[in-house]
């Protein structure tokens, strides 16, 4: 794959020599995965799977050290009433929320992910982008969520794209020779097409990224169940091609348990149980996580408990 990325013509070439999406096939076939029914222990096994799987997340700008706080403590005991309810996998916070993060889970398993490179907008020069993702490896980051330059692949300057996260990869080593994790950002709703999201696709993963992720959350489209199927088809093409595993994460406007299992059953059926873990799958979420609480609840109570048994993030 070298080759590849040698010249922009080289990578133009390759980008828009990948097959075209069928739009009609790709909608009617996430539409069919949505419809498999789960119930009883399989229901069971897969809220506590996607509850492993949320990266619990906090992105306003009225962020303080102490929602943070609260917010690691949620996802280290998620219902402080039933203590084999499974820990998330990360908290997604702001860079200089990283150090408060990591004091708070302290001794858990959970993964500190750090948003970076000018999130949401990716609207900055390249050196602040990659200070700013120094900053939040230094502070402690294991992982970071970079947004794509939207602008410069929609102009077809793909080679600055695919420089621009090789750069952030290289900004994600620590001292040490080891590394944070890499996720790329696409912010699908405004890249127009499912072409050009399997485009953005194999371009990140050509340039190093460890997981490809639908959106910031901050837009009026986030992720659905048509484009996370492209990407889980990327990654797959991808590993047939490199031998490479790349990791997907959906995020933004995933609300409830129903669509979260949704997503698991398009896992199963597209990667196949591999890519089951919080190693290779996420949601980005910050509501999701109480109504699979409820969901569980329900099942093991037979009543909802309703919202008011379970925090308010």
């Amino acid at each position: 794959m070298a080759d590849v990325t040698a010249t922009d013509s080289a990578l133009r070439r390759f980008l828009h020599g990948l097959p075209g999406v069928d739009a009609v096939g790709l909608q009617a076939r996430a539409a069919t995965l949505g419809t498999r029914s789960i119930k009883t222990t399989a229901k069971a096994y897969a809220i506590d799977l996607a509850i492993s799987m949320i990266d619990l997340t906090t992105l306003e700008g009225a962020d303080t050290p102490g929602k943070v706080r609260a917010l690691c403590a949620k996802g280290i005991n998620p219902d402080p009433t039933d203590r084999t309810v499974p820990e998330v996998a990360a908290i997604c916070v702001y860079g200089d929320m990283v150090a408060t993060a990591k004091e708070a889970l302290r001794g858990s398993g959970i993964q500190v992910a750090a948003v970076a490179t000018a999130f949401p907008s990716g609207r900055a020069a390249l050196p602040v982008k990659l200070a700013d993702t120094r900053d939040a490896v230094a502070a402690g980051a294991d992982e970071i969520d970079m947004v794509i330059d939207r602008g410069a692949f929609l102009s077809g300057r793909y080679l600055e794209v695919f420089e621009e996260i090789r750069q952030v990869k290289e900004a994600c080593v620590r001292q040490d020779g080891s590394a944070a994790h890499l996720k790329v950002i696409f912010e699908t709703g405004e890249l127009q097409t499912y072409d050009n999201v399997r485009r953005a696709s194999w371009l990140a993963m050509l340039a190093g990224a460890d997981f490809i992720k639908t959106s910031t959350g901050k837009v009026s489209v986030n992720a659905t169940p048509p484009v996370t199927l492209v990407l889980l088809e990327a990654v797959r093409d991808f590993r047939a091609a490199t031998g490479v595993q790349v990791g997907v994460k959906p995020a933004g406007g995933i609300r409830t348990s129903k669509d979260a299992i949704k997503y698991l059953v398009m896992v199963n059926e597209t990667l196949g149980e591999e890519w089951l873990t919080a190693d290779w799958f996420r949601f980005g979420a910050s509501s999701l996580l109480n109504d699979l609480l409820m969901q569980r609840q329900k099942l093991s109570t037979g009543r909802y408990s309703g919202p008011d048994y379970v925090t308010v993030d």
